[in-house]
């Protein structure tokens, strides 16, 4: 009797690929634990966090410290200002960012290098602190949402990364289009736009994250509490400072009658981090193409 044995396969492992997976396995566990960590802490009572301040499974589930932080006032409207800022903000430099970028891959546009050399010089240099507090203030911008969405509405990195995207995308079909006689704003809203998904997508989440994680410009900017994004709120909150200006809430003293203050914090962190996770995932798919086809061309 003949038995037939198939050919198998068999995939070599180089001790290379092992410790390289071994590495990338543990570097992946220590930038996913202090997500892991703050959630489980968020849904902890203070005696379980204090028997164990690092666990990753919370051994009884407390949601007081969501309760009393999602019955603030504040929390709500700080929400409404950085969604504000960031829908309005992306959607401005997005805008900006194709009208300047598709000229700028033409090399017969008159003063091209010279733009480009003003946008770098931008790049490399600040006008500083006090020339950009004193132009805000004259401008009459000081205490609006306005000074926090127009200083982070252009950078020249992300505009050079579209610049290359769009200088990489095949010239025939704007050759194409200009033989039957469509206009540059026609190619662009026909043709350039939608071929440059990936790398929308990938200045849509650049642009997003910034506006939401801003923080610096709040605390320069930004007087009435009314108008207080959520970075600033959720400062409030970390730091135990008292927040008397809020009339309708009172202070963290107050908020933390019901729940401790070091829970309130990491309830209040996963609230602030949640829409940006939940964001992520659809962008993903756009972000490594984009940014990669993007940095083809220097």
């Amino acid at each position: 009797m003949n038995i037939k044995l198939k050919n198998t396969k068999i995939t070599k492992i180089t001790t290379f690929e092992v410790i390289n997976y071994s590495f990338m396995i543990l570097v992946s566990i220590i930038m996913l634990y202090p997500f892991v960590n703050v959630f489980a802490v968020s849904l902890s009572s203070f005696s379980e966090y204090i028997k164990n301040p690092l666990m990753i499974i919370p051994k009884k589930i407390d949601l007081i410290a969501y309760k009393q932080i999602l019955e603030h006032p504040t929390l709500w409207s700080s929400y409404k200002n950085t969604i504000i800022v960031s829908v309005i903000g992306t959607i401005l430099a997005l805008i900006l960012y194709i009208l300047t970028a598709y000229p700028l891959t033409k090399l017969h546009l008159k003063g091209r290098k010279l733009i480009l050399l003003l946008v770098l010089f931008t790049m490399l240099f600040d006008g500083g602190l006090i020339p950009n507090y004193l132009l805000i203030r004259y401008l009459g911008l000081y205490d609006s949402l306005l000074a926090l969405i127009l200083p982070m509405v252009f950078s020249a990195f992300n505009l050079f990364i579209f610049i290359n995207y769009i200088d990489g995308l095949p010239s025939s079909l704007e050759e194409s289009a200009k033989i039957d006689g469509a206009s540059y704003f026609q190619i662009l809203v026909s043709i350039i736009v939608p071929l440059c998904k990936p790398i929308i997508a990938t200045i849509t989440l650049f642009q997003v994250v910034a506006y939401w994680n801003n923080f610096f410009l709040s605390v320069i900017y930004i007087k009435s509490v009314d108008k207080w994004p959520l970075m600033l709120f959720l400062r409030e909150i970390i730091m135990g400072a008292r927040m008397s200006e809020i009339s309708a809430a009172g202070n963290v003293a107050e908020i933390a009658q019901n729940a401790p203050t070091e829970i309130l914090q990491y309830a209040t962190l996963m609230i602030v981090m949640l829409p940006i996770m939940l964001v992520y995932p659809f962008l993903q798919t756009y972000f490594v193409k984009g940014i990669t086809l993007g940095a083809v061309k220097g």
